[in-house]
């Protein structure tokens, strides 16, 4: 773990997409309010489906994968994988609720934590600020829904053309 000034932390989140909603003065106030970089060896779990963990993280080198943990062969599905800029844990920060899956570093991997006892104070502190976060997660999980159903779409066209084109 690694205390970062102001000003890395707010370059880091300015890289990442959440950035765009938040703007400069957004960045600068979270950066102030969660300066700390965890890092990750390959293959080391940031957290496991289940656990509560009360943060939200900003992939700021490297990849992760979301990964169902399989309990026989112990080998994780992976069903997502994760570049820089991306969030992670940020829904179960929200809503309070243990993890869905579990998260592993595809090689090293570095992320800036942010800490809900950090963060909520922002909510009456920064209502815009925190409006902004909330509109950048929105935007995000629509994103995912639509990917998965286009996803969808191809694969049930694939499998009622009995596997014939592309998938």
């Amino acid at each position: 773990m690694k205390k970062l000034d102001v000003k890395q932390a707010k370059k880091l989140i300015m890289e990442a997409p959440i950035g765009d909603y938040i703007g400069k003065e957004g960045a600068k106030i979270l950066a102030e309010h969660a300066r700390c970089l965890i890092a990750l060896k390959d293959s080391e779990f940031l957290f496991h489906q289940g656990d509560v963990d009360h943060c939200f993280y900003i992939v700021s080198e490297g990849r992760l994968a979301l990964v169902k943990e399989k309990k026989k062969d112990k080998s994780p599905q992976i069903l997502h994988v994760l570049e820089k800029g991306d969030l992670v844990g940020e829904l179960s920060f929200i809503d309070d609720t243990p993890h869905r899956v579990s998260v592993m570093a595809l090689g090293e991997a570095s992320l800036l934590r942010f800490k809900a006892e950090d963060i909520k104070p922002l909510i009456t502190e920064q209502p815009k600020l925190m409006f902004d976060f909330m509109r950048a997660i929105i935007k995000r999980v629509h994103h995912s829904v639509a990917m998965i159903s286009e996803q969808k779409i191809a694969l049930s066209d694939y499998i009622a053309s009995g596997g014939k084109g592309r998938m």
